[in-house]
């Protein structure tokens, strides 16, 4: 584990132990709350603020999800398509090849056809030698019968090859509207979040900070009451370690929706690459990592697992030791440590199970 590792997650511990540990903006998914009030003289009512934004960050979130699935899934089917056109390319080669050699077997069989055997055997001066040509026949009789045969098979499937094809662009096409709909869904939600936080006073800002850190904060501490980190002693994997060193080097670059580094990520862009550096593909997505990985319990996890957060799977970090993660949380904040405990919890996946 790297230097830079160890101060941090010490720090993490240090915090913890004290009770302070207050990471970035909270992440909860509230029913819909009621529209921000005014009462009169006064200014908005900043504990609905936070939930509406809290509300409009999930909902984002959530389509980035689907956004990252739907690019995930065009990347393989455009990998698909390039390997169909490479199969349509050599059968059509290979067809005409094949072709080539039916017309070379016709143009023979029209040079010594013509007269049935049986006059060809009256006729010949050595009978043996006509039958010996007889044999031969017979064996290019039976290659012609086998090169139709081969000719048809190429034919059909270069027909299965072509249909797959069409089949991978109409898949290709429905994705890129799904894309299309994911980024319209997150640009507008982004868009109402800013435009509401946009209508705050700078005193306002801050005191809505305050309250999503104590929010957070209270979550924090009432997991830690629970007693949950004193069951949670595991140790993390030679390759856990190389992933928790990786995601933790990304500290204060900022939270981009589709994003995977290397100057930016969302939550899933950040575990997924991390992994990928430790040299262990995994899931793209929260919910496809929640859906593949190996389920473990909180108890029995340890730095490199991934936390999975909110019925809807649609936030992830990685645990890094102490009762914190390291995670991007949401646009207009960077990756950062918070408490593992500080969002409502899903449940953890081991992606080196």
């Amino acid at each position: 584990m790297s230097k830079r590792t160890t101060t941090v997650m010490a720090a993490v511990a240090l915090v913890c132990a004290m009770g302070i540990l207050t990471p970035g903006a909270s992440y909860a998914a509230p029913a819909k709350p009621e529209p921000p009030t005014t009462a009169a003289g006064k200014g908005p009512d900043l504990e609905q603020v936070r939930a509406q934004l809290d509300l409009l960050y999930h909902d984002a979130a959530l389509a980035t999800e689907e956004y990252n699935a739907a690019e995930e899934k065009a990347q393989k089917q455009s990998a698909q398509i390039v390997e169909l056109a490479k199969d349509i390319v050599k059968g059509q080669q290979k067809l005409e090849r094949l072709k080539a050699r039916a017309g070379a077997a016709a143009r023979q069989q029209y040079r010594s056809g013509g007269i049935p055997a049986e006059a060809q055997l009256v006729l010949s001066d050595d009978p043996t030698q006509f039958l010996d040509g007889a044999s031969r026949l017979r064996q290019g009789q039976r290659a012609t019968k086998g090169l139709i045969g081969e000719l048809t098979r190429t034919q059909e499937d270069l027909q299965t090859y072509a249909q797959d094809a069409a089949s991978g662009w109409e898949k290709l096409e429905a994705g890129r509207k799904e894309k299309a709909r994911a980024k319209k869904k997150i640009k507008s939600k982004i868009a109402a979040a800013e435009k509401l936080e946009s209508r705050l006073e700078k005193k306002e800002r801050e005191r809505l900070k305050e309250l999503e850190q104590q929010a957070e904060y209270k979550q924090q501490t009432a997991w830690l009451s629970s007693g949950v980190l004193k069951d949670i002693h595991g140790k993390s994997s030679s390759r856990g370690q190389e992933a928790v060193a990786f995601a933790t080097a990304q500290i204060g670059k900022p939270y981009v929706w589709g994003a995977v580094g290397p100057g930016s990520y969302d939550c899933s862009g950040l575990t997924s690459q991390a992994w990928a550096a430790a040299g262990h593909a995994i899931p793209r997505t929260s919910q496809e990592q929640w859906r593949r990985l190996k389920h473990i319990a909180v108890k029995d996890m340890r730095p490199g697992d991934l936390i999975i957060y909110f019925d809807d799977a649609s936030h992830v970090g990685m645990y890094i030791g102490d009762g914190a993660i390291v995670h991007a949380p949401r646009p207009g904040r960077n990756v950062t440590i918070a408490g593992a405990g500080s969002m409502s919890i899903l449940g953890v996946v081991r992606p080196d199970a």
